[in-house]
């Protein structure tokens, strides 16, 4: 081997070798086979994997690669390790949320759907009416026998109730109204004439009667309906009251009464004393309520009280009555006849006369002769004989079944007869159209009632002419949320112009007015509808008088507004807010289980605060947030609303507790100051209690702030026996308009500069605002509290008396004042209404004085074998009261309970001497104490009230002089 031809490594340097292979060879070269197979092998294309080549580990490929099977223009992600957790899937489906009822399509109705739409530019023609009442007085049954009359596709499932408005799922699941839902129909009355009926079916619980205020905002009038059996309830007489308030024109439907034939089983003339039993008592609440010397009065004479039961389809009036009379005998003068259908009025066979004395001693009452009997024997022949006697009863009656018909159960059967010999609903609309006027007939008491513009404008008298061509002024006061409740569509009444889909538009919210103008935004309509319920007609305008449902203006939309042209160049004012007949008193708090879920919880508060009227949300000082609404129903709804709808998250709840109030006993003790920061100011005030009733007038606004000096001191002479000095130098109600305290200059001319005392009026009235709003003892409201100022040193120049200085210093005073005046905490009271029969009443009785409850009343319902038991119960203690009582009465009691009035809590907050052991029921002496420091706890303040955050120290010195810190040491 030559040494030349490789390196010291041992590599080949030498000449380039032939190679062997590379010489063409004809196949004839090749001695065998194998050779030819190591030559091909050789030969082949080097692109192409050889299968015995070795291929490193990081080369191998065992799967194609995700380029190769899903192209280039697919982006790919690898995982290295699970993200999810193995029971979620890789690919979740898509979830469509579903909480409400909805056609497809659109119904079949016995009207054509553009003639319902021109119908809307007739305002003459149009009703807009809220059907309201006590709970499961049969509301909702009756939209549905309207919704049969006019909607041919459900008249066939006469087995089951509709419940056409109950649309969410909760309503249908819970058997009872939540929201109030709008139905636009077109009924006709008894002589075949066609009316719009815009009716808002509301909710009957106690809890939701914020849902019935949005609603009475948007009519003019309202049907009363009452149980026949159960009479007038707790939440009718409340409702009665707020429709007399909010000037509402009232009709009464006594519903239910079959109950009275086949529950009860009374005697007709029982049932007649029955029924007039009812309209009595609503004519005794109509005096007590209404104001006028001459109040509204209700009577079937009239016309304006019908009878109905919902559940076998039937609803007629006197005059509807009289009219079936008249289709068997010609000459049945319907006007006379209906008249004397009511009331001791007898019908002499013999002379065929009525009279007001009874021909002989059986002689039945003309009511109950002509209308309770043929009732009566048409329920008991379907009840009783269907086979034998029914037919040919029917055939009397000219009413003909065919064979299937006749096989039916007892309840459909008795549904088509009485349909069948009472005709349709045209009473019931006659009723309304005859004694609830149309928006334009109703719109000067309508507006003046609602709206807080002044009555010489433009807009005001457009608005009283309900004017389709004037400027364009809507009110909307309820919100329904789409399907998949990210977005609200509002629900409006158009007072004056027409509303086109697609325009821009000016909303005001509650906030707005001329001196803040911020509350306003421009925002563009999107489409308009009828709402009906289950099913929504698109229109492109809805003109003045109509009911409207309109999109994409919710986001600046927080509970009402007001809608306006972007073209009117006058002031706008606003129409004012709802006012309620209940108070916000229960509260919880709420916080997201995952706290990164935050913003979503706060959205969903967002969302539920639109969707209930009455709900308020706010975030204490201490983080919490909190949800303030009425009762356990309405924040258990609240919160599912919250948890399924808005946010779908886990969400914690706090335990329930109740918003208290303070207060004062007695006068302060001495006159309190306090200096300003600077030195240059002094106030001084002392506080007193304020005269019995005189805080519910404030809050009822029987007196209003913004009268004159004169109006408003002639007021407090009159009614609270003041002194005309104190009467006309009010300054204010606090903490807001309406707050249930007072401010009085009680300064002399003589001994104070009144110049430069007015001159810091508003930075003392705010101090005196903000410290009423949350009091010294566990920043709650302040109520029934006066606070005089009874003397004032304030700087001469307007640099050293400032808001900065004086708006504390006020706060200061007020606290201070105030702690020298007997605090003490308030509660709410809840009134309790418990239906149970006799043998339970001891058991409510046993349940109530375990909560600190005490009965004021209980009395047999006449007509029926229970017990009405009406009760005062501490709201606080009120939470499971419900289970409770059912638990003890094997579920035969039924309570609805509902904010009253405030009462004192027992004991002094600020006793030192009592101490609170944790988990003890304390005595009642003790509980004022043990409220004020749990609340003070929970929002994160100190144990203890501490006074000398509170006084200036010559006013500590003051108190050390005059030796009143017996209560108070010095912490």
């Amino acid at each position: 081997m030559d040494a030349d031809l490789y390196d010291e490594f041992g590599n080949y340097i030498g000449p380039e070798l032939d190679s062997e292979e590379e010489d063409d060879h004809d196949d004839e070269q090749f001695g065998d086979e194998d050779e030819q197979r190591e030559y091909d092998d050789d030969h082949m294309d080097e692109s192409e994997p050889q299968p015995m080549a070795i291929v490193l580990h990081e080369d191998k490929t065992y799967y194609p690669s995700a380029l190769q099977v899903y192209g280039p223009e697919v982006e790919t992600i690898v995982q290295e390790e699970d993200a999810q957790p193995l029971d979620v899937p890789l690919i979740e489906p898509v979830k469509k949320k579903k909480f409400q009822l909805k056609e497809q399509d659109l119904p079949e109705t016995t009207y054509n759907m553009e003639y319902l739409a021109d119908m809307m530019d007739n305002t003459s023609l149009i009703r807009n009416v809220a059907l309201i009442g006590h709970l499961h007085h049969g509301k909702t049954t009756f939209v549905d026998c309207l919704i049969r009359e006019t909607h041919p596709g459900y008249q066939d499932n006469e087995e089951k109730n509709l419940r056409y408005t109950d649309t969410l799922f909760t309503e249908q699941q819970r058997g009872c109204s939540i929201k109030s839902i709008p139905v636009t129909l077109l009924l006709s009355d008894v002589k075949n004439k066609n009316y719009l009926v815009n009716i808002f079916d509301t909710p009957g619980h106690v809890n939701f009667s914020d849902e019935v205020t949005a609603s009475m905002r948007l009519c003019d009038g309202i049907v009363l309906f009452i149980d026949a059996a159960e009479g007038v309830m707790l939440n009718t007489e409340r409702l009665l009251k707020h429709a007399v308030q909010e000037r509402m024109q009232i009709t009464i439907c006594i519903n239910k009464i079959d109950r009275l034939i086949l529950e009860l089983k009374l005697p007709p003339q029982d049932a007649y004393y029955k029924l007039r039993h009812i309209v009595e008592e609503i004519n005794g609440l109509l005096t007590l309520y209404s104001d006028d010397l001459n109040p509204q009065i209700v009577s079937p004479v009239l016309g304006n009280v019908a009878f109905a039961s919902s559940q076998y389809g039937v609803c007629f009036t006197l005059k509807s009555f009289a009219n079936v009379y008249k289709s068997y005998y010609n000459d049945v003068n319907v006007e006379e006849f209906s008249k004397r259908l009511w009331g001791d009025i007898y019908f002499n066979p013999k002379t065929r006369k009525f009279t007001k004395k009874a021909p002989h001693n059986s002689a039945q009452r003309s009511f109950v002769e002509f209308i309770l009997e043929p009732l009566y024997k048409i329920f008991a022949q379907v009840v009783g004989d269907v086979d034998s006697t029914l037919p040919a009863i029917l055939n009397e009656l000219s009413i003909n079944l065919n064979k299937n018909e006749l096989k039916l159960n007892i309840r459909p059967l008795l549904r088509l007869v009485c349909n069948k010999f009472l005709g349709d609903f045209s009473g019931f609309v006659n009723m309304v159209v005859d004694h609830i006027n149309s928006p334009l007939d109703n719109a000067k008491l309508k507006v003046n009632h609602i709206y807080t513009g002044p009555s010489d404008s433009k807009i005001y008298e457009d608005m009283v002419n309900c004017d389709q061509d004037g400027p364009l002024m809507v009110h909307s006061s309820k919100m329904y949320p789409t399907d998949d409740c990210t977005f609200f569509q509002v629900l409006g009444r158009v007072m004056s112009g027409t509303l086109h889909a697609g325009t821009d538009v000016r909303i005001l919210g509650e906030n707005y007015s001329l001196q803040d103008e911020e509350d306003s935004r421009v925002l563009t309509v999107g489409r308009l509808w009828i709402y009906e319920a289950r099913y929504k007609i698109e229109l492109n305008r809805v003109p003045a008088g109509n009911w409207v449902l309109i999109e994409g203006i919710d986001q600046s939309i927080v509970k009402t507004a007001t809608i306006t042209d972007l073209t009117i160049h006058e002031d706008l004012y606003i129409f004012r807010p709802l006012k309620f007949n209940t108070q916000s008193i229960i509260k919880i708090a709420v916080e997201p289980v995952n706290p990164s879920e935050l913003p979503k919880m706060l959205d969903g508060l967002r969302k539920v605060n639109k969707s209930y009227p009455l709900l308020t949300t706010k975030v204490e000082e201490s983080g919490e947030h909190i949800i303030l609404g009425t009762g356990e129903l309405y924040l258990d709804c609240v919160m599912h609303d919250l948890r399924k709808m808005y946010s779908e998250i886990d969400i914690k709840v706090a335990d329930p507790v109740v918003v208290f109030c303070e207060t004062v006993v007695e006068t302060s003790s001495l006159k309190c100051f306090a200096e300003t920061p600077n030195k240059k100011n002094k106030l001084t005030m002392i506080a007193e209690p304020l005269e019995k009733g005189l805080a519910e007038d404030i809050e009822n606004e029987n007196v209003q702030i913004d009268w004159n000096k004169k109006k408003l001191g002639e007021f407090f002479q009159t009614k609270y026996d003041w002194d005309l000095l104190a009467a006309r130098s009010i300054w204010s109600f606090g903490p807001d308009a309406t707050g249930p305290n007072i401010l009085v200059d009680d300064t002399l001319p003589s001994e104070v500069d009144k110049g430069l005392l007015n001159s810091v009026k508003d930075s003392i009235v705010q101090g005196f605002q903000w410290g009423t709003r949350e009091g010294p003892l566990c920043e709650e409201p302040i109520r029934n509290t006066k606070f005089k100022i009874l003397d004032a040193v304030i700087a001469g120049e307007p640099l050293h008396r400032g808001g900065g200085q004086v708006i504390p210093t006020a706060r200061r005073v007020v606290y201070s004042a105030f702690l020298m005046a007997t605090p003490r905490l308030m509660e709410p009271y809840l009134f309790v209404e418990v239906q149970a029969p006799a043998d339970c009443v001891s058991a409510v009785y046993t349940v109530l004085a375990k909560r600190r409850g005490h009965v004021t009343q209980d009395a047999p319902v006449p007509g029926s074998p229970l017990y009405t038991i009406k009760a005062f119960i501490p709201a606080i203690d009120s939470f499971g009261f419900e289970t409770d009582l059912r638990t003890h009465t094997q579920g035969q009691a039924f309570c609805l309970s509902v904010f009253h009035h405030w009462q004192i809590v027992p004991g002094d907050p600020l006793d030192k001497s009592i101490t609170i052991r944790p988990l003890e029921p304390q005595p009642a002496t003790h509980l004022a104490r043990e409220f004020m420091i749990k609340t003070r706890r929970r929002k994160g303040l100190s144990q203890d009230v501490s006074i000398n955050k509170f006084f200036d120290d010559p006013m500590l010195l003051e108190l050390a002089r005059q030796d009143v810190m017996l209560n108070y040491p010095l912490l």
